[in-house]
């Protein structure tokens, strides 16, 4: 009995240990995210302003707005999240549902796996390469979202595959034994059920491509353009190069330094503003889901 005592108490105390580390771990990420943001909100939040928000640039961005700068985010995440998120989603429900399992299927997948590890910059030559000289679309909106398409791409068709993977395959038979055929049990069932999961891929890609520099530097962005974006062909500025070429080789580093830190603000702002977005987006189809 005091055998049993004594290996029941060393693994409760092994339990406690392995949980603290856990804990410690956890809490660890979370206070270092909370010290990141905490110093970028004191740094930045003196130079946010309305006309810090909505003004054009000036005196070579040591002076006035960031106004075409968030325009420009907002149109590459649009742009690239039109080209990708859709692609991206029935690319993995042809994956997933109507692809056998076999060597062709693996070897897709690991290719996909692969491109996701792939650095932003390779993205960026193949988009100047192939968008903005092959094709012709030069310098413009239309190239850099679709760069930044193709670089969230695997990320969006992983994430779709483990939602539509995570739907129980009672559902599909159930659909298919009453008489329906396979694509109206994906589309009317399965798909549906596993939209709200799928969100997450766009989720996740939304924060990458507000971030991205390097894809952006070679297909879309420009430092100074005191000026809206009129088509999907212009030449556009953009936070994430608007924050290097500022902090790192802007005209006067020192005068815009505040400028530089405001900027990242924002970004961090629009990031955070988009995924409550979507957040919201996948609770209401979660709940649409629940209730059916």
């Amino acid at each position: 009995m005091n055998v049993e005592n004594r290996l029941a108490n060393k693994k409760r105390r092994s339990q406690k240990v392995a949980f603290g580390i856990f804990s410690f771990t956890s809490y660890s990420v979370v206070a270092l995210l909370f010290v990141i943001l905490a110093f970028i909100v004191v740094k930045g939040i003196g130079a946010i302003s309305w006309e810090f928000i909505s003004e054009m640039p000036k005196n070579g961005m040591t002076e006035g707005g960031i106004f075409p700068a968030i325009i420009g985010t907002l149109c590459l995440v649009l742009a690239s999240m039109i080209f990708a998120f859709p692609v991206g989603v029935l690319a993995a429900i042809y994956m997933n549902e109507y692809v056998k399992q076999g060597w062709p299927k693996k070897i897709i997948k690991q290719m996909t796996n692969n491109l996701a590890g792939v650095p932003s910059i390779v993205f960026g030559l193949f988009g100047m390469s192939l968008f903005v000289n092959k094709l012709g679309f030069g310098d413009s909106i239309l190239a850099g979202g679709l760069t930044l398409g193709l670089l969230v791409l695997p990320v969006i068709i992983r994430t779709t595959e483990e939602a539509l993977k995570a739907v129980d395959d009672t559902f599909r038979q159930a659909s298919l034994a009453l008489g329906a055929s396979k694509w109206e049990t994906t589309s009317k069932i399965v798909f549906p059920i596993a939209f709200p999961n799928i969100i997450t891929g766009m989720i996740l890609s939304i924060g990458r491509v507000s971030g991205e520099t390097a894809p952006i530097l070679f297909t879309v962005a420009a430092y100074f353009l005191p000026k809206l974006p009129t088509s999907i062909f212009d030449q556009a500025m953009a936070l994430p190069y608007h924050l290097y070429v500022i902090s790192t080789s802007g005209t006067n580093i020192e005068a815009s330094r505040s400028m530089a830190y405001g900027t990242a603000l924002i970004l961090i702002i629009i990031v955070l503003i988009s995924n409550l977005l979507a957040n919201a987006l996948r609770k209401y189809y979660g709940k649409k889901v629940k209730m059916n």
